[in-house]
């Protein structure tokens, strides 16, 4: 079993490097056929000229023309299809490297993050301890030219509380997520987290307090170890606790290396659902107040789904969950929904209060869920 189990991974590093392979190579036989054909225009073009070149000479009256310069413009007629094409190559190499300079200046026009640590407002070690998320006339927009993606959102996550996040593509729900780890600064308006404004400190103080399971899970090549707790901030115990809780410790413990058991790159020999169940094992070691779920689940089988959830609920039952939802069905339990429509806060209630007004967005959505996955069985 276990030398099938080497030979399909072997096969499929093997299939891995060839397509990563392939992908270099195109790039360099496009320039090279765009060379040849280059080239081979720039020969027919001096053949051209060449041939009517000599037409000339030949048909000139006799004397019109001194035989040696005739014989001088045969001579370097005969090396003009080699100077077009050192003409033509120098230009064509000059103009891609004057794209790395453009890129340079772009990349000097950048402007910088925030620092990392703002040593004269920094928060107190146990912050945040009730986990309130307040956002006051909240704005935001990728660049001056372009329109705000959230236009003017007040209201106020209570600390503790779960809060399910929905909306169409384009309403905002992935901006609003940016927003409060600050990887987009606001435009206008605040985020307080227990009282203090997030633009206030430093982003290392702002994004080592709040935790958050992406769609799409991040291992790194390294071991079990070092991707749960890659500062090296807690004991062997404690890791072993946290894959207990995702339901991962079992797993881990068939491994012959166990903690110390390898990971590719990307976690490619671990499933789609065994690398988000990591994700929660950071999670649940690092214990933040403010927890984010930005669509965990899209990726993932329904018996994954289900046991995330349970998860949470019983290791983050006084923490705030901020969850965008992909599967309307996940924030049915949730203490409130959340409802975004082209950046604006349409509906704010709980999910039981929304769903008993049939003409609320809410109800509508989870009405168009249903009838979709019916359809796909």
């Amino acid at each position: 079993m276990m030398t099938i189990r080497s030979f399909s991974q072997e096969s499929r590093f093997i299939d891995i490097n060839f397509h990563l392979s392939d992908g270099y190579s195109r790039p360099k036989f496009y320039t090279a056929g765009a060379m040849e054909w280059l080239c081979f225009r720039l020969n027919m073009l001096s053949f051209l000229t060449f041939a009517f070149s000599l037409i000339f000479l030949i048909s000139v009256p006799k004397g019109f023309i001194d035989p040696s310069i005739a014989g001088l413009a045969v001579t370097y007629g005969l090396n003009l299809n080699m100077l077009q094409a050192w003409v033509i190559w120098n230009l064509c190499n000059l103009e891609n490297k004057v794209i790395s300079v453009e890129r340079i200046l772009q990349y000097t026009s950048i402007a910088s993050e925030p620092p990392l640590v703002i040593e004269q407002n920094r928060p107190s070690s146990n912050w945040p301890s009730l986990g309130e998320v307040e956002l006051h006339d909240l704005q935001v927009r990728y660049a001056p030219h372009m329109p705000f993606v959230l236009k003017g959102l007040t209201c106020t996550f209570a600390g503790g509380m779960k809060t399910g996040i929905v909306g169409r593509t384009g309403s905002g729900k992935s901006t609003l997520i940016q927003a409060l780890f600050r990887i987009v600064d606001p435009t206008g308006g605040r985020i307080l987290i227990d009282g203090i404004d997030i633009t206030t400190i430093g982003l290392h103080d702002l994004r080592s307090r709040l935790s958050i399971i992406p769609q799409d899970p991040t291992m790194f090549e390294g071991t079990v170890r070092s991707n749960l707790d890659p500062l090296e901030e807690y004991t062997d115990a404690q890791i072993w606790e946290a894959l207990d809780c995702c339901q991962l410790g079992d797993e881990v413990r068939k491994k012959e290396l166990k903690l110390d058991s390898a990971v590719t790159e990307n976690g490619e020999n671990w499933s789609v659902g065994q690398r988000q169940l990591v994700c929660l094992g950071r999670i649940i070691l690092k214990k933040s107040k403010v927890l984010v779920l930005d669509e965990a689940t899209a990726s993932v089988d329904t018996a994954t789904d289900s046991l995330i959830q349970k998860t949470l609920r019983q290791q983050f039952s006084d923490a705030t969950v901020i969850t965008i939802a992909h599967r309307i069905t996940s924030v049915l339990d949730s203490d409130m929904v959340l409802l975004l429509d082209d950046g604006l806060i349409v509906e704010h209630n709980r999910p039981t209060k929304l769903l008993e007004n049939k003409l609320s967005l809410f109800a509508k959505l989870v009405s168009e869920y249903t009838m979709r996955s019916s359809s796909q069985f």
